[in-house]
């Protein structure tokens, strides 16, 4: 894995967006691909392909059981899966909702990486796709912030239960060109929350790739996060 082969991997929210790009180019290069999401995956070449509610805890688990069966090892398990919320005031943000962030991109990946433990999967590398809203604290973003802040930690926790030679990270892959850009862009509040102009300003540029670009960007990468602290947070834009 430390080549940068990589003959199979797990990836969540595949269904659309970054996961489904990541999808595509795995399967592209020969890559046995499993997946979780809400929708399952459009692509015929996937390997195992769950549907299911990643904020259903028990749901989850039994995807995971099933899907497991019959695998012993992954070259890579990308934690992609992830809602974004509204751009809001952290007084305006309601608590169902800030749950529902919390339980799908924070724990719902507690009980896949506690299913990869259990069934003794070995693993070469697990990243965890966080975002530079996890530190930089800029306003409006909310539960979101706070689920991905969570999510570093916990990748920090976890690289003290997985075996040594699994590299481990929170890692942020920049601007990219999703549905949610769709919001963040043209809808979200730009006036009150003046981070979504240099978003805006961004898409339609190198700066702000589609899901495939993007997807092999993170690839190319995965070499060197074996080079960094086993848990920490890594930003593609400072390697």
């Amino acid at each position: 894995m430390q080549d940068g082969s990589i003959g199979s991997a797990l990836v969540t929210g595949n269904s659309s967006g970054l996961g489904l790009g990541m999808t595509r180019v795995l399967l592209e290069r020969g890559a046995r691909v499993y997946g979780l999401s809400r929708r399952g995956c459009p692509e015929a070449g996937v390997s195992g392909d769950e549907p299911v509610d990643l904020g259903d805890f028990t749901a989850t688990g039994n995807a995971m059981d099933r899907m497991l069966q019959g695998v012993d090892s992954l070259d890579l398990v990308v934690l992609n899966a992830g809602l974004l919320g509204h751009m809001q005031r952290m007084q305006d943000a309601p608590m169902d909702e800030l749950r529902r962030l919390m339980d799908v991109n924070t724990f719902a990946n507690k009980v896949i990486l506690d299913a990869l433990l259990q069934n003794r999967i070995r693993v070469g590398q697990i990243i965890a796709i966080s975002s530079g809203a996890s530190v930089s604290g800029h306003a409006g973003w909310s539960g979101y912030s706070l689920s991905k802040a969570a999510l570093n930690m916990m990748m920090q926790l976890y690289a003290h239960e997985f075996p040594a030679d699994t590299a481990i990270n929170a890692f942020a892959p920049g601007l990219v060109d999703t549905a949610m850009q769709d919001y963040l862009c043209d809808e979200a509040d730009r006036e009150s929350f003046p981070v979504l102009q240099r978003l805006k300003a961004a898409r339609g540029t190198q700066d702000m790739p589609g899901p495939e670009a993007a997807a092999r960007a993170i690839l190319a990468t995965l070499p060197r996060l074996h080079q960094t602290p086993r848990g920490s947070f890594v930003d593609i834009r400072q390697l």
